[in-house]
């Protein structure tokens, strides 16, 4: 393993550059835990490969948790249901990862259920070219069988992110450590970024 230091710009170049260097469509995973701020780092490759001529969807995986009634039918703070229970996967390969394959339709919705209401979102579904981007970012999305071209995983100490996750969001902690354990992220992942420290 190489190991190379790098700052948050350089870091955008690098995965715009992993992006860049295939031809066709290609299906981004940006994973990390929330203070790693996945999706900040989703949007400024989309910026960059946008400047490049590539179309790029960013899709947050928080727009595809399945209902409540389903993600929370053990309890809204049971870890084990937060890893195995709350993203649906079916949904995320069906609307975004399948279409968004080489020899998919191209037909890509962005947004699919909206959890703080607890409904549907009513996006339009956005055709993607045949050389455009998917960037998918969230956490816990590696070691799950999504069909993806690319993966980067921003990876936090446990002890690092026990002291920067919010003190509402600590009960996910249990489940970040099962991640690791289980679904071996660093393994399913292209680049791999010692995220402890934002800067």
């Amino acid at each position: 393993m190489q190991v190379t230091p790098v700052s948050p710009e350089l870091l955008v170049a690098e995965v715009t550059e992993l992006v860049a260097a295939r031809s066709g469509r290609v299906r981004l995973a940006v994973d990390g835990p929330p203070p790693t701020h996945p999706r900040a780092l989703a949007d400024a490759v989309a910026v960059e490969l946008r400047a490049r001529g590539r179309a790029t969807i960013v899709v947050d995986a928080a727009d595809y948790l399945r209902p409540a009634s389903l993600r929370l039918e053990l309890g809204r703070t049971d870890p084990d249901m937060f890893l195995d229970g709350w993203l649906d996967v079916a949904g995320l390969r069906r609307e975004v990862l399948d279409p968004a394959a080489a020899d998919g339709s191209g037909r890509v919705l962005p947004r699919l259920w909206d959890a703080d209401a607890d409904r549907a979102h009513r996006d339009a579904y956005v055709a993607l070219p045949a050389d455009g981007v998917v960037v998918l970012a969230g956490a816990l999305l590696l070691g799950r069988g999504l069909p993806l071209d690319a993966a980067v995983h921003l990876r936090m100490t446990a002890k690092a992110l026990a002291r920067r996750l919010p003190d509402e969001q600590r009960w996910t902690l249990p489940a970040y450590t099962r991640y690791a354990m289980e679904n071996t992220p660093e393994e399913n992942a292209n680049l791999v970024v010692l995220a402890d420290h934002p800067d």
